[in-house]
């Protein structure tokens, strides 16, 4: 059954959570005692009470990040001691780790539980000495500390800045749906305010005139929250420590441990090849863009230029800018525009329910099949002061079976940032706004499909991180496709379908500066991964960053970025010597969405056997082993270039 979505009592909530714990590891010490242990009366019993602590911890894990305040801060620090001493506690208990070692798997989902179980404990310290457990467990503590203080100083200080813009004519060419969002007033005077949120930082660097504000504008972002500095070294120093306690030369070492890469060489090799294509076509894009800045006067294009220029230059060769698109991508209809194309897609239906939420402007939909809902997914989609930046997709329950054979369903969260709505004007999306909601609701689909009934490999769980992202890219090349769109982009106002001439300059834009982009992205995951090769500190870990510049930006950014700073999917998420899943994974996505979507129609067989192949297989196989099973071969290497336009498909 699903559960209700409760604002809990932020001052009792540590309490509450001791008296889970306890109950937890009674639990643990009375399936212990038990002489027979099978999997059905011990592993089972063992992941429900990791079922039950998500569902009391997820929501306050949530709120901290969509409602943020002193009270979501104080009970969810409090929290983090608490949670790191008990999984440290189980995951080195030597007697539970023997109770695994003894127990037989009777199909693939359950042995893969026990496959991956057991090397958990190896990799938490089971077979260390007491001494360096304790270590251990010091470092996973601290580790937690110092990932929740660097998302919260970055959140501080993106809410902390404002830009108050006074001269109408350093705002001309604003879309006006921006305009409006900025719009104050500031000594009885119509103003305009902008900040580091990323609608509002983002429209001003895209589209503002003036290029000294923009500067200041960057300058704020690229140097946000200074105190991370410290942050990040001590974060540094502990996860090579943690590395060397386990065993390993290196960070990356064990971070491969539990990904698909088979070692560092092939990452570092993967993201080469992908430079060694990009880099060269990145520098002349970035010609045209000088170019057209020296038309301005500008004899060196910058960093904060680049957004403004891009837009100008698409302009041009495409007649096209994305934000002529919003008044045809109202928030609302997208949404359900969108739900409708994957109930047909898949064959189910997403049914609205009203049930509680945590803010008013949240949406809850069933996804139902045969009449029967299987999951639940929540959408929160506007961007507002209280919530970090950015868009993610976050799992509640899981779809599992317990050891009395009942099935359990699913649900997670969908939080993005769109533009706010308001009582006079609706929420307006860019088109690649519309891309980051088909992203994230594929992460969502990705857990909520699945059929698997061991809850440690159901849904997201278990899947290897440097593929996780390949349900949710899969999902956002629908995004482009004018058979898709049509189903929802109609003008806010008029009604009027989106014309023909915009299907087509979306569809030829979608590569337009392509290897720029990629190679940014090359970028981020060859600092992250050298990084965690060897152990870099203070101004080092700059130098290190300037080199990769040198070598593969087209465009040298100021001497004053500091990007690390606010590079929270390394330092806050989980994506530490990982950031090169993301273009690992769209090999895959790639290679998937050409099978599916081929001369502009959906291939229906491909599709159901994506979804039978890989949705609902969650993490019970290896990624690899699902694909192969659903297409018949490894995917494509080439298939990524040729997506972005970067090489001939063959």
């Amino acid at each position: 059954m699903f559960i209700d979505f409760k604002i809990p009592d932020y001052d009792r909530f540590p309490k509450e959570l001791d008296a889970l714990l306890a109950e937890l590891e009674s639990s643990v010490e009375a399936l212990l005692a038990k002489e027979r242990r099978d999997y059905r009366d011990f592993v089972r019993p063992f992941m429900e009470g990791f079922e039950r602590l998500d569902r009391f911890f997820t929501p306050l894990s949530h709120l901290n990040s969509v409602e943020n305040s002193e009270s979501t801060q104080k009970a969810y620090e409090a929290c983090l001691p608490k949670l790191s001493h008990f999984h440290t506690r189980l995951s080195q208990n030597r007697a539970l780790y023997e109770a695994f070692l003894a127990v037989e798997g009777a199909t693939s989902a359950q042995r893969e539980v026990l496959r991956q179980e057991i090397r958990d404990f190896r990799l938490s310290g089971v077979d260390l000495d007491d001494e360096q457990k304790a270590r251990l467990e010091a470092i996973d503590l601290r580790l937690s500390e110092l990932n929740n203080r660097f998302a919260q100083n970055l959140l501080d200080a993106t809410n902390a800045y404002e830009l108050i813009v006074e001269d109408e004519k350093d705002v001309a060419g604003i879309p006006e749906s921006d305009l409006k969002q900025a719009e104050t007033v500031k000594d009885g005077k119509k103003v305009w305010r902008f900040t580091l949120q990323a609608p509002s930082y983002m429209a001003y660097m895209s589209y503002g005139p003036n290029r000294e504000l923009r500067e200041t504008l960057y300058r704020a972002y690229t140097t946000r929250a200074p105190e991370n500095a410290e942050v990040i070294d001590e974060i540094l120093r502990l996860r090579f420590e943690k590395a060397e306690i386990l065993g390993f030369s290196r960070y990356s070492e064990l971070s491969l441990v539990t990904k698909a890469a088979p070692n560092d060489e092939a990452v570092v090799g993967f993201l080469e090849r992908l430079a060694e294509v990009s880099a060269p076509k990145a520098k002349e894009e970035a010609k045209r863009l000088q170019a057209l800045a020296k038309e301005d006067g500008i004899e060196r294009l910058e960093s904060y230029d680049v957004a403004y220029y891009s837009e100008k230059l698409k302009k041009r060769e495409l007649d096209f800018d994305d934000e002529i698109t919003r008044p045809w991508f109202e928030q609302i209809r997208v949404l359900e525009g969108m739900l409708g194309f994957l109930g047909k897609l898949f064959g189910i239906e997403f049914v609205e329910v009203e049930v509680p939420v945590w803010n008013e402007k949240v949406r809850v939909f069933d996804l139902v099949e045969g009449g029967e809902a299987f999951a639940r997914v929540y959408f929160d989609l506007e961007a507002r002061k209280s919530k970090r930046g950015g868009a993610w997709m976050h799992d509640w329950q899981t779809a599992h079976e317990d050891e009395s054979g009942v099935r359990h369903p699913a649900s997670a969260f969908v939080v993005c940032n769109f533009p706010p709505s308001s009582e006079t004007a609706p929420s307006l999306l860019r088109h690649d706004d519309v891309v980051t909601l088909f992203h994230e609701i594929g992460h969502a689909i990705h857990h909520l499909f699945s059929k698997v009934p061991e809850r440690f490999v159901s849904g997201i769980h278990g899947v290897a991180w440097d593929v996780v992202e390949f349900p949710s890219q899969f999902l956002e090349n629908f995004a482009y496709e004018r058979a898709v769109l049509s189903r929802f982009a109609y003008h806010y106002e008029s009604g009027e379908p989106l014309p023909e001439e915009i299907y087509d300059k979306i569809e030829k834009s979608r590569n337009f500066l392509a290897a720029m982009g990629m190679v940014r992205q090359l970028e981020f995951a060859l600092f992250d991964f050298l990084l965690h090769q060897k152990l870099y500190q203070g101004d080092e870990i700059q130098a290190l960053l300037d080199a990769l510049r040198r070598r593969l930006s087209p465009i040298q950014p100021p001497a004053y970025n500091r990007f690390q700073w606010g590079f929270s999917h390394i330092f806050a998420g989980g994506y530490a010597a990982g950031y090169y899943s993301y273009k690992w994974a769209e090999v895959l996505s790639a290679d998937a969405f050409f099978a599916c979507f081929d001369g502009g129609e959906i291939v229906r067989d491909k599709i159901e056997g994506y979804r039978r192949h890989i949705l609902h297989k969650g993490g019970s196989e290896p990624m690899d082993a699902l694909y192969r099973a659903w297409l018949g071969r490894d995917p494509d290497p080439d298939a990524l270039l040729a997506l972005y336009g970067l090489k001939e498909r063959s």
